[in-house]
């Protein structure tokens, strides 16, 4: 009988590490290998032309903006998607907030844009000025 119970507790031990294993296993096989700033945005423009750079673009237009880490500011107008690779480019974090003030209708290439920390909006965490805005539209 001593050997039945030893073998049951033997099979519940190997479990439970069998379990503990497949944990520890699971994140790494999981986790995305993360884009660098560059893959990131030729993903993004993927079956897109680039047009001539232009100095402003509508800001009441303008759908949305993604920050590329370390690379560039997207700006989405319409179905067109605008990049601009400010200076500073290094200090732009996928964490950050774009706190932006204009002057008129337009953002444009004169404009700086400050960063703040999305997890302490009070404290800022840089600026970039930004340049002319290179337009992408969807190949025909």
């Amino acid at each position: 009988m001593e050997t039945r119970a030893m073998k049951a507790r033997f099979a519940v031990l190997a479990a439970g590490l069998a379990a503990a294993a497949s944990l520890v296993s699971a994140p790494a096989a999981m986790a995305k290998e993360k884009l660098t700033g560059e893959e990131e945005l030729a993903k993004m423009l993927e079956g897109r032309t680039a047009g001539e750079p232009v100095k402003c673009i509508s800001y009441s237009r303008l759908n949305n903006a993604t920050i590329i880490e370390k690379t560039a500011i997207v700006y989405k107008v319409g179905s067109t998607l605008y990049v601009n690779r400010p200076t500073n480019a290094d200090l732009l974090d996928d964490n950050d907030i774009l706190v932006t003030r204009i002057f008129g209708s337009q953002l444009c290439n004169v404009d700086t844009i400050q960063l703040r920390d999305r997890m302490t909006p009070n404290m800022w965490s840089g600026f970039v000025g930004l340049r002319e805005f290179v337009p992408y539209k969807k190949a025909k």
